[in-house]
């Protein structure tokens, strides 16, 4: 198959979900594909100003916030806003009861809602080292994606209060907060679109349950070998695992490096 584009996803998958690191077999694979023309796209949870590292090795088309917002270089391919008086009504009551909320726009902030758990959520899922900045002025920017740090208890109060919403988890501490429906799949669709490349010339790598469905969408989906059992089990191709250079060993074993 002549494939033209590859879908990356980033934490557990680009990047060692052991230590945090891109492995050189993995940045000379991603040259390779560059230099044969080959199209490459960043699909992850992570907001832009987190794809610094993605950036220099010369890819520059970005899916982010788990799909809620797409941009090719300069030029923004598909956006999902919140409508601010969602994000300040959603805001107001994790304030009130103490429930951190984290917000999307091409950075990450949060509200001043501090725990353990939410750290060590934010550290699992982003490789953040760090609390993101708290920004009590965002619920008058554009926000792409709102993630609410909480157990399934404390969501169904949500699920009650704001029936209009959809929350969607995607962690056992977290749950994407949508007016509309976000998905790596449907920014996977507009990507193509917009390059004009057809699915079955496409590739997915991923290693989360949050990438089933972009694998679904492509005509090649590769889970890592650390990936989760049920993404292994819709997979084309179940891979090395990051840590063990499953990036080179895929695309060695597909013919494309």
């Amino acid at each position: 198959m002549n494939y033209k584009i590859v879908f990356f996803d980033v934490d557990g998958t680009l990047i060692n979900y052991e230590d945090g690191y891109i492995s050189a077999s993995t940045k000379n694979a991603i040259q390779i594909l560059k230099n044969k023309g080959i199209k490459l796209v960043v699909a992850t949870g992570r907001p832009l100003s987190m794809c610094q590292e993605l950036k220099d090795l010369g890819i520059d088309t970005f899916i982010t916030a788990n799909g809620a917002y797409t941009k090719h270089q300069n030029q923004v391919i598909h956006k999902i806003p919140l409508a601010k008086h969602i994000v300040r009504s959603v805001k107001e009551v994790a304030d009130e009861n103490k429930q951190s909320l984290s917000f999307f726009t091409e950075e990450l902030t949060m509200n001043k809602i501090h725990n353990p758990t939410t750290f060590q959520a934010m550290s699992e899922t982003l490789s953040l080292l760090e609390y993101p900045k708290i920004n009590e002025e965002n619920v008058n920017e554009e926000i792409y994606l709102m993630c609410l740090y909480a157990g399934e208890e404390i969501v169904r109060k949500y699920e009650i209060q704001f029936p209009e919403l959809t929350f969607q988890r995607w962690h056992p501490y977290i749950v994407n907060v949508l007016q509309e429906e976000v998905s790596k799949s449907i920014a996977v669709k507009e990507v193509l679109k917009y390059f004009n490349i057809h699915s079955s010339e496409a590739i997915a790598f991923g290693d989360g349950d949050n990438d089933i469905d972009m694998l679904e969408s492509v005509g090649y989906g590769i889970s890592m070998g650390n990936g989760s059992e049920k993404l292994k089990n819709i997979a084309d191709f179940v891979t090395k695992k990051s840590n063990e250079d499953g990036i080179e060993f895929a695309l060695q074993h597909l013919q494309l490096i």
